[in-house]
């Protein structure tokens, strides 16, 4: 009895580890969804309305619904209403987001300063590589999902034939 209660708890720790990986990119897919979204925004907003920045950060963070695009666009706003330069803030930021280096390097060579045309040009390149991120992460789900289920419940199968 004990060992079947103990079997099915490792066994369970494999499905919980498996549920955690699948969690993961789930939430880094919504992330670069929400950021690639904002950012879009954030270059009809300049474009057509001329929307001043800090303003324009706190509008595009109410509508993402990831919490850490959220983040980013609520602190980069706050730190710049309290004075600090916009674009070593947006870069800080930027560092705490669970992205991949290259994703991370696409949002920190955003310059948050400079003329309308140059500001959308730098947008439109920065949301073309998010998407360019976002559609390879989709292309290779179903294939790292199958093996991070391997991994886990074979890791898991193995630990109790071992523990048996």
């Amino acid at each position: 009895m004990v060992k079947l209660m103990g079997s099915v708890l490792v066994l369970s720790g494999g499905a919980l580890c498996w549920w955690t990986a699948l969690n993961r990119r789930r939430r880094v897919r919504q992330i670069l969804r929400d950021l690639t979204a904002a950012l879009r925004r954030m270059g009809e907003e300049i474009r057509m309305a001329r929307t001043p920045l800090p303003l324009l950060l706190e509008v595009l963070a109410e509508d993402c619904r990831s919490g850490e695009a959220a983040g980013l666009f609520r602190q980069t706003a706050e730190k710049a209403r309290l004075g600090g330069p916009l674009g070593p803030v947006w870069r800080t930021e930027v560092r705490r987001l669970p992205l991949e280096p290259r994703e991370l390097a696409a949002l920190e060579e955003l310059p948050l300063r400079g003329d309308e045309e140059s500001l959308c040009k730098a947008i439109a390149l920065v949301c073309d590589r998010l998407e360019e991120s976002a559609e390879t992460r989709d292309r290779q789900r179903q294939e790292q999902d199958r093996r991070t289920a391997a991994l886990c419940f074979s890791g898991a199968a193995l630990l109790v034939i071992l523990l048996i």
